[in-house]
């Protein structure tokens, strides 16, 4: 089911109603401000898998989690004063943090050092659907893994078939990725050079 939503002012019953799916273990497709992402609840374990799944992906290769707010990412990271200004300055934005997890965050998501990826996308229907559902939404692009992300939620519509619960129209969208970057150091070290700027990382 392709669901059309305004990008700039998302209507709150299809918000609502996306969010419903979400909380019933749906798999559903959405735009971010990088392009579009695949994801679930990151409480429903069977969905997680169903990803894993429908992209082909080594389960050895965790997924990302999109939060809402700073206060929420402090809820399943732990940030240091310098990490947390940090974010403060370049989030919402085009980047994925790697921090040291908390135990709030499901296994299937960790890597082997007990780390996770945090975004904040600069999207309002990304930050809307998240809000309402109360939790992080699980993010990775929407594409077989090893092909090139896609940003036509009907092509996606056309790759993945009925293995997606909902498709959220956001509109046309890049094929970039979010630059990745650890601040479990004492320095930012880039993980990913993608759309968001590192040159501040100083390596």
């Amino acid at each position: 089911m392709i669901v059309e939503v305004n990008p700039v002012s998302p209507q709150p019953r299809l918000i609502s109603q996306v969010a419903d799916g979400l909380k019933n273990g749906k798999v559903i497709a959405y735009p971010t401000d990088t392009t579009y992402g695949i994801g679930c609840s990151i409480f429903c374990k069977k969905s997680i898998e169903r990803i894993y799944q429908m992209k082909q992906r080594d389960k050895r290769k965790p997924f990302s989690v999109i939060c809402s707010s700073l206060s929420e990412i402090s809820e399943y990271a732990r940030v240091s004063n310098s990490a947390f200004k940090i974010i403060k300055r370049y989030l919402p934005g085009p980047y994925t943090f790697v921090f040291e997890a908390t135990r709030e965050v499901p296994d299937l998501l960790l890597t082997r050092q007990k780390t996770v990826g945090i975004r904040i996308p600069d999207n309002r229907i990304c930050i809307d659907l998240v809000t309402a559902l109360g939790n992080p939404i699980i993010t990775t692009s929407a594409n077989i893994s090893g092909e090139e992300p896609e940003g036509d939620p009907h092509t996606i519509a056309d790759t993945f078939g009925r293995h997606l619960d909902i498709i959220i129209d956001g509109g046309i969208l890049t094929t970039d990725v979010s630059s990745v970057v650890s601040l479990i150091g004492a320095v930012p070290e880039v993980l990913r050079a993608g759309i968001g700027d590192v040159s501040w990382c100083g390596n």
